[in-house]
């Protein structure tokens, strides 16, 4: 069985990550001894991504890696935060949704939309490739719900709920990064980086 590395050491991401890329073997770059954070200063969640995963596999020797960035971008704010979206504002969770709410104050709901990406890069230091996943939904007037982290308590989907109103399973169903890694898979079934 092929091993990937994850650049992560988030215990959610890689089960999520050995649940769909389940012909491979994931295993975390922790496990390997790999401690380095990557500096994010590219100006796409693509670029980020890309760059974390080929800074990685360089690092060992070619071995696959992936990576991923997301973040959200809310069109009334022209993308805003975008790349951003860790580092914009220091403080909690809830007080960066909460400065978000703010920002929209008074803004009608069908101006408010707000989408989540997630950019998922795969590289042995030579080849790249990169997926992107992304739901859509708009920006809740107030935080609702205790079913989630980041901004899932402002995140409000098509039927009314935010992400962190919906259980588990049923967020796991819509995830972006699930779209992104499903994109992933496809492209490595059609070996367009393993042959290469």
């Amino acid at each position: 069985m092929e091993e990937i590395v994850i650049a992560s050491g988030n215990k959610s991401k890689i089960e999520e990550a050995r649940e769909i890329l389940k012909e491979y073997k994931i295993i975390s770059m922790k496990k390997l001894g790999i401690d380095i954070d990557v500096v994010e200063d590219q100006n796409t969640f693509e670029g980020n991504a890309i760059k974390k995963a080929e800074t990685i596999a360089k690092i060992l020797n070619g071995k696959l890696c992936i990576a991923d960035d997301s973040g959200i971008e809310i069109e009334y704010l022209d993308g805003f935060p975008g790349v951003y979206t860790k580092r914009w504002h220091k403080g909690t969770d809830r007080e960066r949704n909460l400065a978000i709410i703010n920002k929209l104050n008074g803004v009608p709901k069908e101006k408010r939309k707000i989408k989540f990406i997630t950019a998922i890069a795969l590289s042995d230091g030579k080849n790249t490739i990169c997926e992107i996943g992304e739901i859509e939904g708009w920006v809740a007037e107030k935080v609702r719900g205790e079913n989630g982290f980041g901004f899932d308590e402002i995140f409000e989907l098509e039927n009314g709920k935010t992400l962190a109103e919906i259980s588990q399973e049923e967020k796991n169903e819509i995830s972006a990064r699930k779209i992104a890694l499903e994109n992933l898979r496809k492209k490595l079934l059609e070996k367009s980086i393993t042959n290469s």
